[in-house]
């Protein structure tokens, strides 16, 4: 079956490329490290890619709100092809400092490019987060994310986590059935409580996708967890699967089918 390339999106500050490289090899793709100015320059085209990964890290330091440089990058100078790749229906992937950008393209949640409905705010914990913690997969419109009852331990590594917006916004993504993660605690249920929601984000968000279930943020990084000996009590927990490997699993399968 044919690999699907992935543009891995590289700037200043981004530091999980080699992670989210790794993790897309493993599983089947065949992903490759992009400069946003190669995209630019148009030496490499955005439209020769199935999938558009965005790494976490500190896209140029982090200036002004974390991601938010990138996305204005974005923004200005690819914004027709980033609205063509989406049209052509291209998958989009974003952890961490990629989610902070996505959202403030106004990619997520609701495909507004250019217009940010949603925030990434600093942590309610007032300092950078940096742990494991346990999200659970909710029925969604991501269509290469099911719902499931399984307990899934992640890292995080976060300063500006808190998914928030106006009540009538956070509805409308709860109505439109958008929330793909959430912080859970022990018991499998959504929560508010620290350090089980390491950032206080609203109803507990960990990750989103848009109305079309083809773009998909979250702050927890899965690429940290897809051999069994990077979570620390592998052996006590008797761990079987690495807990981040279906989300690449499930990406590449879906852009092989389609």
């Amino acid at each position: 079956m044919i690999k699907p390339k992935i543009c891995i999106l590289r700037t200043d500050g981004t530091n999980c490329d080699e992670e989210l490289f790794y993790a897309f090899e493993k599983f089947g793709a065949a992903p490759e490290m992009v400069h946003v100015n190669q995209l630019r320059g148009k030496s490499k085209k955005l439209s020769s890619f199935q999938i558009l990964a965005l790494p976490g890290g500190f896209s140029y330091g982090d200036d002004v709100a974390s991601g938010k440089i990138l996305a204005v990058e974005l923004i200005s100078f690819l914004k027709n092809e980033l609205q063509e790749f989406i049209s052509k229906k291209g998958l989009i992937l974003g952890i961490c400092n990629g989610f902070q950008t996505l959202v403030r393209t106004g990619l997520l949640p609701f495909n507004n490019f250019g217009q940010m409905d949603v925030t990434l705010a600093g942590n309610d914990s007032g300092r950078f987060e940096c742990r494991w913690v346990t999200i659970k997969t909710g029925d969604s419109k991501c269509l290469f994310v099911n719902g499931s009852d399984e307990l899934i331990r992640i890292a995080v590594n976060h300063g500006e986590g808190k998914f928030y917006a106006e009540p009538k916004t956070i509805q409308k993504v709860e109505d439109e059935s958008l929330v793909v993660f959430r912080y859970v605690d022990e018991s499998g249920q959504p929560t508010q409580t620290y350090p089980q929601n390491p950032n206080g984000s609203q109803n507990a968000i960990a990750g989103i996708c848009d109305p079309t279930g083809r773009i998909l943020g979250l702050m927890p990084h899965p690429e940290k967890f897809v051999d069994i000996t990077q979570y620390p009590n592998w052996r006590r927990e008797k761990i079987t699967k690495p807990h981040g490997a279906f989300i690449f699993e499930e990406m590449i399968k879906f852009a092989q089918q389609n």
